[in-house]
């Protein structure tokens, strides 16, 4: 199973889970479903995956993801691991 994020041409982020990221990549660039995310949101760049033995712990993991904010999501596809205990701090003002 894979977790996967793509970058949207509006620069906006999809995150999804597949057993086949190929096969995904090429029906959300052939906007295969009319109702999905990405269909006018086309083309779409792979910008991030990642592999994962148990189908469970990969539709935890985007589940997680899913809730990130942008900059979070982008410090993880940039791999800055570090900054990503900062960003999940909520800022009240």
């Amino acid at each position: 199973m894979y977790v996967y994020i793509l970058k949207c041409s509006d620069d906006t982020f999809y995150t999804g889970v597949t057993n086949n990221l190929e096969r995904r990549i090429i029906e959300h660039n052939s906007g295969i479903s009319e109702e999905s995310y990405t269909k006018s949101r086309r083309p779409l760049q792979l910008v991030f995956y990642v592999a994962f033995n148990d189908p469970n712990t990969a539709i935890a993991y985007e589940k997680k993801i899913k809730k990130w904010s942008k900059s979070k999501k982008q410090a993880l596809i940039d791999s800055k691991f570090e900054s990503l205990p900062e960003l999940s701090k909520k800022n009240f003002k």
